[in-house]
């Protein structure tokens, strides 16, 4: 008797201060006894659970399937079973409990009561639903990257931070036959067809796309031909970025191939009617001119024929320097821009320049201004630089408003030599500032203005500049002015 008295107390002792909800349920759902951790998991005191049944505090949908296993224990097909459900709080809110009940049976075999034990892991169901759903939503956000990878209009390709090829497109898959008609190892750096933009240089290892991003570089409009037929291969525009982990980890590099045949054959093409044009217009010009110079040198002319063929002569001048710029952007079409190199006094290079300049200025009433040392000397070609000097001083007079200035600086500035012509003109709006070096283009002021021109100076100084190793910028403000900065490597000439 009094050990059935201490395992009586025993169990009354686990049952209050259990942390894990327990109850004693009868078999037909009843709350025979029910301990505080409960009552206070569910939001009851342990009376008013012993008041009724489980049936009661179960959620609706999962009330079916604890009915169902508490049957089979009835039935004799188990002694226990353990599921998840969800429990009704007081409150109205779901509470998960992982539920663990076996059924106890008098020594005749009858059911006397369940045992069950219920753990709180609503924190954990919760976070497991969010992590269903997170899953779910990666799962549908790659479904989408997956489509758009195989489906967008230009080649992609990832590559791994070893330089291996891990994932390419259907579009650039397809494209790498023509520049690797034996198959490709899958490494980045492969030679193949793949050329320069003059279409006769085999690029370098260094030079190919894929290389240089799996060495870390990012770049974009990166442009070459591809193919060994020159009349069938393919021109492509490549972008790359770096693929780092969140912590800033390289992981490799992902590349976009863009294919820009037709724009390149219509360059060619416009280049090409650019060049024909314009040599075929000069011979007829310099002859023009020449004549022109032999008609005016007259002295028994009248004074009104003499001042037309003055006319003449400056608008025939204009169009032939108009000609020799068109044949210059021809040059640079075919990629032939030669430079002879030679000591030259860039000081008074600039000087000469300036001054003769200062016709063009006091007309269009602008005042022009310099500031150069006595001597500076340099290497370079002389006729092209001059014509640099002579397009920005002429861009710079032609845009300023009268009463403008034009400030044109010549310095050493370390290993470098830099021209600057500053000048308070119209400026250029800063949408339009990045193309003003692109051939032909005219900006929204100069069309509103009716200004002069052809679009072809500042992509002539560009080139011409770009071919000395140098480099030319802008800082613009409309209505405020402009300010172009060349800056060229100095070679003591």
């Amino acid at each position: 008797m009094q050990g059935s008295s201490d395992g009586s107390d025993l169990w009354n002792l686990t049952l209050q201060h259990s942390p894990i909800g327990m109850a004693l349920v009868a078999p037909d759902g009843r709350l025979l006894r029910v301990n505080p951790a409960m009552g206070d998991m569910l939001g009851y005191d342990a009376e008013q659970l012993a008041q009724g049944g489980f049936q009661e505090i179960t959620h609706p949908n999962d009330l079916a399937g604890d009915l169902a296993m508490v049957q089979r224990c009835l039935d004799g097909d188990i002694d226990s079973f353990r599921l998840r459900k969800r429990y009704l709080h007081r409150d109205g809110h779901v509470v998960w409990g992982d539920l663990s009940a076996a059924l106890v049976r008098g020594t005749d075999g009858r059911p006397l009561h369940f045992i069950s034990q219920i753990l709180d892991v609503t924190e954990a169901e919760e976070q497991r639903a969010r992590l269903t759903s997170t899953n779910a939503e990666l799962e549908r956000e790659r479904q989408a990257l997956e489509a758009i990878f195989e489906t967008v209009g230009v080649g992609l390709l990832l590559i791994g931070r070893d330089g291996r090829y891990e994932r390419m497109n259907r579009r650039h898959h397809e494209t790498m036959r023509q520049p690797f008609p034996d198959g490709h190892d899958g490494v980045a750096g492969q030679l193949g067809h793949v050329y320069r933009l003059d279409g006769q240089t085999l690029m370098t290892r260094d030079e190919m796309p894929s290389y240089r991003a799996a060495q870390g570089e990012e770049f974009d409009d990166y442009a070459y031909w591809v193919g060994d037929d020159p009349l069938t291969r393919s021109a492509y525009s490549t972008s790359a970025r770096q693929v780092r982990s969140a912590s800033g980890e390289k992981l490799g590099a992902a590349l976009a191939y863009q294919d820009i045949t037709d724009l390149m054959r219509a360059m060619q093409v416009k280049d090409e009617f650019v060049s024909s044009v314009s040599h075929e217009l000069r011979t007829p010009l310099t002859s023009v001119l020449g004549y022109l110079e032999i008609i005016g040198g007259r002295e028994d002319l009248p004074a009104d024929v003499a001042a037309q063929l003055r006319v003449v002569r400056r608008n025939a001048s204009r169009l032939e320097t108009l000609v020799s710029d068109l044949l210059h952007v021809g040059e640079l079409g075919e990629g032939q821009l030669p430079l002879h190199r030679d000591a030259v006094d860039l000081a008074a290079l600039v000087r000469h320049a300036v001054e003769a300049a200062r016709a063009l200025a006091a007309n269009a009433d602008v005042t022009l201004e310099l500031d150069a040392p006595e001597h500076l000397g340099a290497l370079l070609d002389e006729q092209r630089v001059r014509q640099v000097v002579d397009n920005l001083l002429s861009n710079a007079v032609k845009y300023s408003r009268p009463g403008g200035s034009v400030h044109v600086t010549l310095r050493r500035v370390e290993e470098t030599v830099e021209l600057e012509v500053r000048d308070t003109g119209i400026g250029i709006a800063p949408a339009e500032a990045a193309q003003v070096f692109e051939r032909f283009f005219r900006g929204g002021e100069a069309l509103q203005n009716q200004i002069p021109g052809t679009g072809l100076g500042l992509n002539i100084v560009s080139s011409i500049v770009a071919a000395h190793g140098g480099e030319v910028t802008l800082d613009s403000e409309v209505g405020r002015g402009s300010t172009f900065r060349v800056t060229l490597p100095h070679r003591d000439g």
